[in-house]
């Protein structure tokens, strides 16, 4: 007779290393079932997009190869996880069922139904912290209310003490001896194909060992002086770990274990090693933020914002969405997007500033396209940059910072190699007019082979004028 099986349930945690519902599974010494269910029913409008959709596909590759190297297999199914989940459980006769949390407020409401009905069944339902350093309900104000702002939160967080060690993957992996139906990954047609406009999403190693990679790059050559770098465009000076982190491939555990060794060894690195942990913070603020107000994907923070006059503008959304503003940083950042799924954090704050402050477009058009075109889509961390550079938000930006898109772009993007990658059509353009090639004379857009309008759009909105009817809006609040 078969032994009785342990489900791991596999959600945004695609690793084995410092898994915490995989090692309680592991101490029950029962075979397992390591089970992952593409549920686009639960999440609603916030489906996964379509570049997650590649990176997990590709993810999910990488953590099949590596559970067969341990002895063990991934069960895949799709459908709505209440399901699929009662139904493994029952095929199976598991009597216990693992998995690590999540903190959308749709996941919650699963997870919540989910574990009841397991356990009227008789069946032992545990869930673990696998994604934070501080879970929603751990950091509170001295008056025992949630934290609004990001830097008292964040002191907070630090003066826990310390977190715990990282736990080591298995080995090996008790494989279940019974049989169950598994979906053939490629039958989800997660990858794009007619066309592939992922092409050159290949640059990114999806899975455990891409995202440890990685994190070790940027301890060798970026951490010492990340507190300037990571705003410099032209550069690939930031760590690139967010879709590792979303997906679990790595765990905030791991990466802070790995930047305070790093830092305990080279002092020199202890400054940069900070800042990024601030960047860790600021992931952690986001998942408290959802948690505890569950609309903010969906309704502005501040409800002052709900009379924020708005417009519907179509055709300026578009220009944008294609990187054809006429603003060069601009249009390079949605062009970075584009290609390779991913766009640098000072892009992203300018990209985002221009579609709500120079157009005057709702933040939530903004923070749809992200969804669907990033790599790193995260519930929390999208609607909590949204609305921060909106101004709805907590912590939030003030309404009259306006980025000037061309003073951003000289200033982070001095030598112009940030849009002449992405804007080659720009590249001949002299320093000087690189970020305003609307100023250059006649005879330098000629020698540049630049026809405003034609190679290249002129600006659909001058930016003064944009600054003061944004600025007579927000005051309308």
């Amino acid at each position: 007779m078969t032994e009785a099986p342990a489900i791991v349930w596999l959600r945004q945690d695609l690793r084995l290393a410092d898994n915490p519902a995989l090692r309680a599974a592991l101490d029950t010494k029962r075979p397992l079932i390591f089970l992952f269910v593409l549920d686009d029913e639960t999440p609603g409008r916030w489906r996964i997009g379509g570049a997650s959709r590649w990176w997990l596909h590709k993810s999910l590759e990488a953590l099949s190869a590596d559970n067969a190297k341990r002895g063990g297999t991934l069960l895949l199914r799709r459908g709505a996880a209440e399901k699929v989940i009662l139904d493994v459980a029952e095929q199976s006769k598991a009597e216990a069922v693992f998995w690590n949390r999540c903190y959308e407020p749709f996941a919650i409401r699963r997870d919540a139904a989910i574990k009841e009905k397991l356990r009227a069944k008789g069946v032992t339902v545990e869930s673990f912290n696998g994604a934070l350093l501080n879970e929603p309900w751990t950091i509170k104000t001295k008056t025992g209310e949630q934290y609004k702002v990001f830097t008292p939160y964040w002191r907070a967080c630090l003066q826990t003490g310390e977190t715990r060690a990282p736990l080591p993957a298995p080995k090996k992996l008790p494989a279940w001896a019974g049989k169950l139906a598994s979906d053939d990954l490629g039958s989800w047609k997660l990858l794009p194909t007619k066309p592939n406009w992922a092409t050159a999403f290949d640059e990114w190693r999806p899975g455990e060992a891409g995202a440890h990679a990685a994190l070790n790059a940027f301890i060798d050559a970026n951490v010492a002086d990340y507190p300037e770098a990571r705003n410099e465009l032209g550069q690939n000076r930031t760590s690139r770990l967010s879709p590792h982190l979303h997906w679990g491939e790595i765990s905030p555990v791991q990466i802070g274990a790995a930047i305070q060794s790093a830092s305990h060894d080279t002092p020199k690195l202890q400054r940069g090693a900070d800042k990024f942990m601030a960047e860790i913070g600021w992931r952690e603020f986001s998942t408290n933020l959802l948690f505890h107000w569950p609309t903010l994907p969906d309704e502005n923070w501040r409800d002052q914002f709900d009379a924020f006059p708005w417009r519907d503008d179509d055709a300026a959304l578009e220009a944008w969405r294609r990187g054809r503003t006429g603003y060069p940083v601009v249009d390079a950042a949605m062009r970075e997007l584009w290609v390779t799924g991913y766009m640098h954090n000072r892009a992203r704050m300018i990209a985002a500033s221009f579609l709500i402050k120079h157009l005057l477009i709702d933040w939530r058009r903004g923070e749809e396209w992200f969804w669907d075109t990033l790599l790193d889509a995260d519930l929390a961390n999208n609607a909590a940059s949204w609305q921060w550079v909106a101004g709805s938000g907590a912590d939030a930006s003030p309404y009259f910072r306006i980025f000037n898109p061309v003073t951003q772009g000289e200033r982070y993007d001095a030598d112009g190699a940030y849009v002449r990658r992405w804007l080659p059509h720009l590249a001949k353009l002299p320093d000087a007019f690189i970020h305003k090639p609307w100023e250059a004379p006649a005879l330098v857009l000629r020698e540049a082979g630049v026809a405003l309008g034609d190679t290249y759009p002129a600006p659909i909105i001058d930016h003064a004028a944009a600054r003061a009817r944004a600025l007579e809006a927000f005051a309308k609040l």
